[in-house]
């Protein structure tokens, strides 16, 4: 799959993105798909074709680095400078690198397609997580 290719310092959360605070599990860098792990209550990587489904439903995106046993900030809904180049009006999903997004045309037979949101503008990501749970064959 083809990421977007995000720059960490540029991401930024817009006034009405939904934001909520929690310990990052594994180091996260800003701009990376983040799920909140259930058995340890902490944010780790999302990843598409993962073995665990938990792991396939993401829950946001990270606004800030970590490392482990950090405090990391998760932009869940709204509008994120996302900190890449990507195209108003397109679908942005969750890719097979972990913590990784990608455009709808990289999902592939095998992933487990989860939308992160829509391209609101050339810059801004609008959050929008859609995870229906099926695998594309």
């Amino acid at each position: 799959m083809a990421d977007i290719s995000i720059t960490a310092a540029n991401v930024v959360a817009g006034s009405t993105a939904s934001i909520t605070r929690g310990t990052a599990g594994v180091t996260i860098t800003a701009g990376q798909v983040v799920y909140l792990d259930s058995t340890t209550g902490k944010w780790a990587l999302a990843d598409t074709d993962s073995a665990t489904a938990a792991v396939r439903a993401a829950h946001g995106i990270a606004l800030n680095g970590a490392a482990l046993n950090q405090p990391v900030a998760v932009a869940t809904a709204g509008p994120v400078t996302i900190g890449a180049t990507i195209a108003a009006g397109v679908a942005y999903y969750l890719s097979g690198t972990p913590g990784g997004i990608c455009p709808v045309a990289d999902v592939a037979a095998g992933d487990y397609p989860c939308i992160i949101g829509m391209g609101a503008s050339t810059t801004v990501l609008n959050v929008g997580i859609v995870f229906p749970g099926v695998i594309l064959v």
